[in-house]
């Protein structure tokens, strides 16, 4: 079988593990192994692996998942093509103990075509696990960018990417990526992460510089005619007295101030700007409020 034969010729001994997980660990990486049997298991125990996944084709396999809750490592499971209660009992299974498990979607073919990759199932994995990391294994091998960009923008927080290198002209499988095409992936991380932005649980911060151009586009309030101290503002005659316009002034009252029973504290003339020294109330009363019109517009 070629599986054994592929293991068989890949096989390491123990200081080759050890050797590879330091260097892993030197490059500012965290290790992680997929164990296939329970002896592997067992190996992760002696190398304190911090992470263990399973393989899509073992998240039923009730041996192999014992032996590896025993670990009381964070798990990272691979859906693959289980149906709803395969997954919901693995679930629940570390559920039950307390380990902490992230839900990659994995669509079981090497390699996959874009249209077989199903990435509308983040969505269906998110909703139906709220209380875990959802991720994305991924065996696509026309493209490694648009992918992550999608899975990223859906809510994936977690990747899986089999990786390869040219070496004695051994052909590299195309469900593989070569060096150059993971830095191209995890750029495109990088690049989604930063155009997705921050949380989606809150309403985001405005920046000063978005502020700024929004004061630009609101109208301030002017007058309309000359008016005494003591006028009192009334939105049944609003239009006659005032108009709106831009630009907005600093320290101006604009479009968005309701001023409907407040009066004059001193006379306007046609055409100057409303100001909050023009009007009683909290416009000039509250510091705080008084400053955010004082610094804005123009």
């Amino acid at each position: 079988m070629r599986y054994i034969k592929k293991t068989e010729a890949a096989k390491l001994n123990l200081e080759e593990f050890k050797d590879m997980i330091n260097e892993i660990i030197k490059c500012g990486c965290i290790p992680m192994a997929t164990p296939f049997d329970e002896q592997s298991v067992d190996l992760c125990y002696s190398f304190d692996l911090p992470i263990v996944k399973v393989a899509s084709s073992d998240i039923a396999t009730w041996p192999l998942l014992e032996r590896i809750a025993k670990l009381r490592k964070p798990v990272i499971i691979s859906t693959g093509g289980a149906k709803d209660k395969v997954i919901d009992d693995c679930v629940k299974f570390f559920e039950n103990r307390s380990i902490p498990l992230a839900i990659n979607h994995c669509v079981s073919l090497y390699p996959s075509e874009d249209s077989e990759l199903e990435l509308n199932q983040i969505d269906y994995l998110r909703a139906r696990y709220p209380g875990h990391v959802i991720g994305f294994s991924t065996h696509e091998k026309t493209d490694w960018v648009n992918s992550m960009l999608i899975s990223y923008a859906k809510g994936a927080r977690s990747w899986e990417r089999h990786v390869d290198i040219d070496m004695d002209g051994i052909p590299v499988s195309p469900y593989c990526s070569l060096p150059y095409q993971i830095d191209q992936w995890f750029k495109a991380f990088q690049k989604a992460a930063e155009m997705c932005g921050g949380s989606a649980d809150s309403r985001r911060n405005v920046t000063e510089r978005e502020r700024r151009y929004l004061d630009e586009l609101v109208r301030g309030v002017y007058a309309r005619k000359n008016l005494e101290p003591g006028y009192v503002f009334s939105s049944d005659i609003f239009d006659d007295d005032f108009y709106l316009a831009v630009p907005l002034r600093k320290g101006q009252l604009s479009c968005r101030e309701v001023v409907n029973g407040k009066r004059l504290t001193c006379a306007i003339a046609a055409d100057e700007k409303l100001t909050i020294d023009h009007v009683d109330g909290p416009y000039r009363e509250n510091e705080a409020l008084r400053q955010t019109i004082l610094d804005r517009g123009f």
